[in-house]
Parts: C-alpha cells; sequence; structure tokens
C-alpha cells in the first residue's frame, strides 16, 4: 500500500487517520497487536523499532526477553473494524545482541528464508500455496475450567437439534449433511459474503467459498494461489477479519480442528506447486496422474517427514481428534488421485500444465502459517534435492478407499501420528532437514518442542468430562 514513510503521512493527512496500529506474531500464531497515535509514527519507529517483551511471545526466556519490532510498511491496509480510523500495518521482531538484528526466529523471517533457500537450490524460483479454510460460524459459545465445574456449550441456530424450537420455521441442516446446502438453510451466506468482499478488499484474493459438511455451521473459503510468505500474511489476515466480522453481526468462529464430537473437523488442506521462470515444473503428461518426476519427489518428501511436519501444520492437541477414520480426514501416510482419505491427494479436475498440483489434506489452522507453509517447503524441497520416491518408500498411490482396504492391506501403510506427543516427538527425531540453508534455527525447533509440551502437559493433567462417565463408580 505504501512505499515509506511520506506517502504514508500523506495519506494519514488526508484521510483523518488517527492512529497507527502494529501487528506482530507469536510463536503460536497468534497477533498481539500496539497502537500509537499517526503523529508518534517518525523515521526512528522504523530505524530503531518499537520495544516489546519477548518471553511473552514464546521466542525468548524472560533474563533475556527485549525485543523490538519493526513495523513492514507494505502490509498496510485501514482496519474496517475500529472506532477510529486506524492504519494497522505488520511487523518484523528484531533482536538487540550487539545492535539490531532480524530475530532469526521470527515466523515472518523464516517464510522469507525459505523462498530464498528455494531460488538458491535452482529447483524453482516461485513456491505456490493455496489453502482451504474451514470453520465454525457459531450464535453461543461458552466454557468453564474450575476444580468444581467443567462444561463447554456450543450452539448454532441451523443446528438440528433446534427442529423441535418453538417459534421454529424448520430448515435447519441435518447432522453432517451441511455440503453446499442452499439457502434457506444456508443461514450464513450474507455473512459470508461479506467476510469475502472484506478479505478482497484488503488484498486477499478469494477462490470460492461454500457451505461444508458440518451441520451446525460449518463453512470454508478456499484462496487464490501465492507464495509461502504471501500467504502466511493472507492467512493471518484472513481469520482477523473472518472474526471480527462475525462479531461484528452477533456471532463467533472457531477454526478449531474438532470442536463438535461426531461432526466434521476443520482443516486447512493446503494445495501446493513450483515455478521456474514461469513454467510449471510438477506436470508430465506422461508422468503418474499428469506429475512430474520433481513433483513426486517432492510428495516423497513431504510424506517421509510427515510425522514431524505434524507438529508445526497440526500443533494443538484438538488437532489428532480431527485426524481419525470416518470424517474425510486423513490417518494414512500415502498419497492418491482424487482420494480424500490419503495424506497428499492429487485433484483429478486440475489437468492443465499451470493447474497440475497435489493437496496436504493433514495441517489445520490452529498452525503459525508461516511455519507451516515453510516447514512444508522444506520437506519438499528436501525430497527433490534426495530424489525421495514415494512409490519406492511405499507410500502408494492406493488409488481406493484406505478405509475399506483389508487389515492386512491398512497394516502395510504407516499411520500419522495420533497424538500431539506423538508428532513432537517425532520432530525431536527429525528436523535436519529444516535447518538447510539456515531457514529454520535449532532454537526455534527446541522452542516449538517446549510449547507443545507445555499443551500436552496442561491437558494431560487435568480430567475429562468422559472419565468421570467410565470411572466414577468404579
Amino acid at each position: 500500500m505504501f512505499k515509506n514513510l511520506k506517502e504514508i503521512k500523506k495519506y494519514c493527512s488526508e484521510n483523518e487517520v488517527k492512529l497507527i496500529d502494529f501487528k506482530v506474531i507469536d510463536l503460536a500464531g497468534r497477533w498481539h497487536h500496539l497502537t500509537i497515535t499517526s503523529e508518534m509514527l517518525t523515521e526512528h519507529t522504523f530505524d530503531n523499532g518499537i520495544g516489546f517483551d519477548g518471553s511473552s511471545y514464546g521466542f525468548k526466556t524472560v533474563e533475556k526477553s527485549d525485543m523490538v519490532f519493526i513495523p513492514d510498511i507494505t502490509t498496510a491496509f485501514l482496519d474496517p473494524f475500529t472506532k477510529e480510523k486506524t492504519l494497522t500495518m505488520m511487523a518484523d521482531i528484531y533482536t538487540l545482541d550487539g545492535g539490531i538484528h532480524r530475530y532469526e526466529g521470527d515466523p515472518r523471517y523464516i517464510s522469507s528464508k525459505a523462498e530464498n533457500y528455494m531460488k538458491a537450490t535452482g529447483i524453482a524460483d516461485q513456491s505456490s500455496f493455496g489453502p482451504e479454510f474451514e470453520f465454525y460460524i457459531l450464535d453461543h459459545f461458552s466454557y468453564q475450567l474450575q476444580p468444581h465445574h467443567q462444561m463447554v456449550r456450543l450452539d448454532a441456530v441451523q443446528a438440528e437439534w433446534h427442529t423441535g424450537d418453538e417459534d421454529n420455521l424448520g430448515f435447519k441442516v441435518p447432522h453432517h449433511g451441511g455440503y453446499h446446502v442452499d439457502i434457506p438453510y444456508d443461514v450464513n451466506y450474507d455473512l459470508r459474503n461479506e467476510m469475502v468482499l472484506r478479505l478482497e478488499e484488503n488484498g486477499v484474493p478469494v477462490k470460492y467459498h461454500h457451505p461444508e459438511v458440518g451441520g451446525p455451521g460449518q463453512l470454508e473459503i478456499e484462496l487464490n494461489f501465492g507464495n509461502a510468505h504471501d500467504m502466511a500474511d493472507r492467512t493471518m489476515l484472513l481469520k482477523y477479519i473472518v472474526r471480527n466480522t462475525a462479531v461484528k453481526n452477533g456471532k463467533s468462529v472457531t477454526f478449531m480442528p474438532k470442536p463438535f464430537h461426531k461432526e466434521a473437523g476443520n482443516g486447512m488442506h493446503v494445495h501446493f506447486h513450483l515455478f521456474k521462470n514461469g513454467d510449471p515444473i510438477f506436470y508430465d503428461e506422461n508422468g503418474y496422474s499428469g506429475l512430474s518426476q520433481t513433483a513426486l519427489y517432492a510428495i516423497g518428501g513431504m510424506l517421509k517427514h510427515a510425522p514431524a511436519l505434524l507438529a508445526i501444520t497440526n500443533p494443538s492437541t484438538n488437532s489428532y481428534k480431527r485426524l481419525v477414520p470416518g470424517y474425510e480426514a486423513p490417518v494414512s501416510i500415502c498419497f492418491a488421485t482424487a482420494n480424500r482419505s490419503a495424506v497428499i491427494r492429487i485433484p483429478g479436475y486440475a489437468n492443465l500444465p499451470e493447474d497440475k498440483r497435489f493437496e496436504f489434506r493433514s495441517s489445520d489452522a490452529t498452525c503459525n502459517p508461516y511455519l507451516a507453509y515453510s516447514a512444508l517447503l522444506m520437506a519438499a524441497l528436501d525430497g527433490i534435492n534426495n530424489k525421495i520416491d514415494p512409490t519406492n518408500e511405499g507410500y502408494g498411490p492406493y488409488d481406493v478407499n484406505i478405509f475399506d482396504l483389508p487389515d492386512e492391506e491398512k497394516a502395510k501403510i504407516k499411520g500419522l501420528p495420533k497424538s500431539l506427543e506423538e508428532a513432537t516427538n517425532a520432530l525431536e527425531n527429525d528436523f535436519n532437514f529444516l535447518l538447510e540453508g539456515g531457514v529454520f534455527t535449532e532454537q526455534l525447533i527446541k522452542n516449538i518442542i517446549k510449547q507443545n509440551r507445555k499443551n500436552i502437559s496442561a491437558l494431560d493433567n487435568m480430567p475429562h468430562p468422559l472419565e468421570y462417565a467410565l470411572y466414577y463408580d468404579l
């Protein structure tokens, strides 16, 4: 939006913008923010940054926590959700060790380093990611976690459990029956349109949107393609705009992987392909499903490192409640064409050379998108560099419904981690591919492992309501 401070100052003056807001991402993938008046934005802000406590973001220890962030003016947008006119922009994180230096573990820096490493290998000069975001729009969400009282209540007016309500006009969505339902069943259509138009207005191009399978208000927005760094920026913007548009309309949104028991979970399927000099390098009309050998090696890399990748692409304990049989979520490490039960699916409808790609289906939106897209890119590059053939590794292709295979055939297919602990252990034993080119750092990997284990411990130490049903009377 802007190239320099002069342009920002002129815009603020001409549009009566009073406030400048800075968004800074933490290790988990949440935005934090700090606001100044527009008069306070000076060259000093860009030369010396604004100080903050890095330990609160998961990057530094308490005794060495001082860090600064410097705004990235190219990400600026007029915030549609603030009462006073506010110009919002993302920021990059810097350390103060012997001067101001870019922090090697800054998630936004990781995605930039991954892009640069890809170019340095000579394999490709453009990555292309296309995520699909599944989420629920709810009319009520409440929970309580007390020693004497645990509860959670989720509700959506379109859910089937409201069929018996008084003052009810019907048109409730059946259990597991929400896929592409039309209005009047699709009660969130106008709201979803509002979300999409706001995304487009703020530089996030949308491919399409629609109701998803989950009956109590599950929806999907799929974005057009972008490189790892830009798509991570767009992912953060999407979650910000979707959530706040919902709140403005008296609704609540969750990207949580498995908010409802026995209903479809929320995934973030990621379509992926690579280009060099403008030409697609994943296409070969004579290859399996139209894929080049380079594409198959990329698949081999992602599948070989899948258990470790999940500690980054699926970093919540709730993620693994989604990755179970029966809900179109993958549980087996394999690839296939047009098969939604495989971790990697080759879309059967993408047949043009420039469209030929594959889709990583296990990830979800609880991830830090800068780390997730970078990790997927690094795994693909590792597969290409080391010629990891997915068929030779026993990953398929499996052009059948894996869940329908005989038990002896299923047993031959390696399974995805069944818990965050299992995935975190896999990352601890398989992260060297992420260190190539100095993209990830060992300290960042340690921080991810530490954060995951902290969340695992928090859940393990709390009694679960189901345990009372199972064991209270024993």
